[in-house]
């Protein structure tokens, strides 16, 4: 069973010095690469999930690593991110600024769809370019959900993009599905791009539905 935030302050990090609270963010650290790397896993779709899942021990653990790093703050610690943790962070800033994202998935016998969100001031326009074998599903649905500018950012933001790798790839299959994403910004930030053949990040799927893309790859 989960705990809040404040009860894993309790539990662990009530009383505990600045070295005492710094091993345990790089437990709780540890713990959420090993997190992301079960979920990115082959085979994990076809494992038993034991409750709590994988993604909802991940997603406490970012509540406790927020309140342990609050904490290290309390003790006049000071918290050095990675250089991952670095470019995960200067990626949530620009979410606002955010002008276009381009996603491709498909493959080379049924074809390829391409779907592209720019992004202005106020509004969120939608496109969708597919082939002739590859058609778009629940167009009517996606097209109404992609109205709403605030609520795609929204979900951009709770992906935790910025913490991807550049390239996700499974050896062991050689056709199969592809994918890239692609992130523009007008605040100067380089864009971001990702891509894999027949491997995908932890939470793909959740990207897929943010797109309204059914039963393709993840």
């Amino acid at each position: 069973m989960m705990i809040s935030p404040e009860g894993y302050y309790e539990e662990y990090l009530k009383g505990k010095n600045e070295e005492q609270i710094l091993t345990a963010i790089c437990r709780l650290k540890q713990e959420m690469a090993c997190l992301k790397d079960t979920m990115e896993s082959p085979d994990y779709g076809s494992k038993v999930i034991i409750e709590p899942s994988e993604s909802t021990r991940l997603w406490y653990c970012r509540l406790y690593l927020d309140r342990a790093k609050q904490a290290l703050a309390d003790v006049g610690g000071n918290y050095k991110p990675s250089k991952i943790e670095q470019t995960a962070e200067l990626f949530d800033v620009s979410i606002p600024a955010i002008s276009k994202v381009i996603f491709r998935i498909g493959d080379f016998f049924g074809g390829y769809e391409v779907r592209i969100i720019t992004l202005d001031e106020e509004h969120l326009h939608f496109n969708i370019d597919n082939s002739i074998n590859l058609k778009p599903s629940n167009l009517p649905a996606v097209l109404k959900y992609m109205c709403d500018k605030e609520g795609f950012l929204d979900g951009i933001r709770g992906l935790h993009i910025g913490e991807w790798r550049a390239y996700y790839v499974n050896f062991n299959v050689l056709d199969g599905t592809q994918w890239e994403l692609m992130i523009e910004f007008s605040d100067g930030h380089k864009p971001f791009k990702t891509g894999g053949s027949n491997a995908y990040p932890y939470n793909f799927d959740a990207l897929k539905e943010l797109l309204g893309i059914t039963g393709q790859g993840g």
